[in-house]
């Protein structure tokens, strides 16, 4: 064997492999650097033009209707809870122990599938691993729809 001919082994294709992994995920971390994550601009209902029976209309988060007593809904990266009767409470969806999201609303507790978190329906925490509250989101109600502000 002379110098100009390549020998390709196991070691060498893997290291060349991790070598294009390692590259690639560099080049898309210089791709994103700097750029904020900003929200899509918000899609309105136009006038005239009402969301369907049963859906809210504009940027309501929900119907109060579909939002029982005791119980609550998510809805992106918010929940709404009705503690009592009229009393309408958003909430951050973000869990405080690891940042999953949190995952339904039911029995009057916000639960989190990754490791067991609880929450009541004011975003105080029932049951950890959590140990801060979910973070107060502001809400308010407008004709039969629960609004962001």
């Amino acid at each position: 064997m002379t110098n100009d001919e390549s020998v390709f082994t196991r070691r060498s294709v893997v290291a060349a492999g991790a070598g294009a992994v390692v590259a690639a995920a560099a080049l898309t971390a210089c791709a994103t650097y700097g750029k904020e994550n900003a929200a899509p601009a918000p899609n309105p209902t136009p006038a005239g033009n009402p969301a369907g029976p049963g859906q809210p209309a504009g940027n309501a988060l929900a119907k109060t209707a579909d939002i029982p007593v005791g119980g609550g809904v998510i809805v992106g990266d918010t929940v709404v809870t009705q503690p009592s009767a009229g009393t309408f409470v958003g909430l951050s969806a973000t869990c405080t122990h690891a940042g999953c999201t949190v995952a339904s609303v039911s029995n009057g507790t916000i639960n989190c599938p990754c490791h067991g978190s609880k929450y009541k329906l004011d975003g105080s925490v029932s049951n950890g691993p959590a140990t801060k509250a979910l973070a107060a989101k502001t809400v308010r109600v407008v004709g039969d729809s629960v609004v962001p502000g």
